[in-house]
């Protein structure tokens, strides 16, 4: 049990947000048997996370916003919301027949390792605060671009090596900015 959906999710490599609901957020949509196959690809590099919304309202903005995709299950386009019980067993049996293709097959010997989402988060904090100093906002809110460079980075899903170079880059802006020495 963790106090933040962002807790929960810390050590998770990659999260799918399932809802009908895309209230305006682009994302990455994909359907139940991408998923499946998706997810365990990513279940061999380590921890996976689904997330689903209360029946009444769904996901919210920023629950979707911490995941690199949106599954959405085709049904009725009059009523294409399902109750929470419905919309676990479909991911569900679409995880077991995508599992049951793969009983007999090798593992990727050289898979992609997403970085954990508790550093993309510490990474978004980190470009946020950068790209304030360097006044990249402006008089522009800041929301609705980040938004926009949190997909970009979460459809690239980063290895941790790559977000260190990131976060390198970030770090030597700020001390460039701030008129200090870089280092050498």
């Amino acid at each position: 049990v963790h106090v933040t959906l962002e807790q929960a999710l810390a050590s998770a490599r990659v999260a799918f947000g399932s809802s009908d609901r895309r209230r305006g957020i682009r994302m990455q949509e994909i359907g139940p048997r991408e998923f499946a196959r998706l997810a365990l690809d990513a279940a061999a590099t380590g921890p996976v996370a689904v997330l689903y919304g209360t029946e009444r309202t769904g996901l919210t903005n920023e629950e979707l916003e911490l995941c690199q995709y949106l599954v959405t299950i085709p049904a009725n386009p009059d009523y294409s919301s399902l109750n929470l019980a419905s919309a676990v067993q479909v991911l569900s049996y679409e995880l077991r027949a995508e599992a049951l293709t793969r009983v007999d097959q090798a593992p990727d010997p050289d898979p992609h390792i997403p970085a954990p989402s508790a550093d993309l988060e510490r990474f978004f904090v980190h470009l946020d605060q950068v790209l304030e100093l360097i006044g990249f906002f402006g008089d522009r809110v800041s929301t609705k671009i980040m938004r926009r460079l949190r997909r970009l980075y979460q459809r690239a899903m980063p290895d941790e090596r790559e977000l260190q170079i990131l976060r390198g880059i970030l770090t030597e802006t700020e001390i460039s900015v701030r008129g200090r020495k870089p280092r050498s």
